[in-house]
Order: C-alpha cells, then structure tokens, then sequence
C-alpha cells in the first residue's frame, strides 16, 4: 500500500445534524474529495480520464465512525491505495482530527470503467500508470 496522500478540511456548520455533529453523508464526500485530490495531484484531470474512455468506479464502501466531528473541527483526510491485481483496487481513507485521533475509517472498492464497453478495465493499475505525471501518489 502506498504512504497515504492527505487533504485538509474544515467542518462546515450546514454539514452538521440535529446532535451537532457531522452528519454521517458527508464523510463520502469527504472521502471523494480527497480521492479527486489525490489524482489532480498526479496529474489525472477528469478530462483525461473521459479522453481515455475510462472512468473510476465504487464498487463498495464501508465506514467505521470513531469519534464525533463538530463545524469548525480542522481535519486531514488521508487516501492510500492498495493494490492486489485483477480488475478492483482497495482504497483505504481515515479522517483525522488535529490531535491524530481518528474520526472515521473508510474502506473502499473500487475500478476502472471502459465508458464504451461499461466494463471494468482488466488493470487498472495500468491505467493510473499511464496517465499519472506521479503514479507514485497511487503505491505504482
């Protein structure tokens, strides 16, 4: 598995439920952005996916909720991913607070989609190497 790529966020008040922490929808769309972080930083644009006709998928996504998160609360959501070959990968995610506890754990599959075919991609792997300026950022 690769050394985990992080993002910082900031936890929005509207993002909050009627208990006054973050509303358990949101830690997808915070495990999404840093996944999309982390291919712009190896230089993937979603116009280059679609140029190639590919596109990532989810295939599966578990989360572990470990501690509360409250509007204002700083955190760093990290991303690493692990390879096994075939046509899925593992994507392992955790939101951590500023004092390195853990908020959640995210566990995802996921792959690569021929957008013509809509067919998952023999190896994706492949596919993040050759259009990554870093597949380093993917453990490649």
């Amino acid at each position: 598995m690769s050394e985990p790529f992080s993002v910082p966020v900031t936890v929005r008040g509207y993002e909050t439920d009627v208990q006054g922490h973050l509303n358990q929808a949101v830690y997808l769309n915070y495990a999404e952005h840093a996944r999309w972080s982390l291919l712009q930083a190896a230089g993937i644009s979603q116009s280059a996916l679609i140029g190639s006709g590919v596109g990532p998928v989810a295939l599966e996504t578990t989360i572990r909720y470990r501690r509360e998160l409250l509007a204002g609360d700083e955190v760093e959501v990290t991303c690493a991913f692990a390879w096994s070959g075939g046509k899925t990968f593992r994507i392992e995610q955790s939101v951590l607070k500023a004092d390195g506890s853990v908020a959640a754990e995210i566990t995802a599959v996921g792959g690569i989609l021929d957008l013509e075919k809509r067919k998952l991609v023999a190896d994706p792997a492949e596919v993040f190497r050759k259009l990554a300026s870093d597949p380093g950022l993917f453990g490649l």
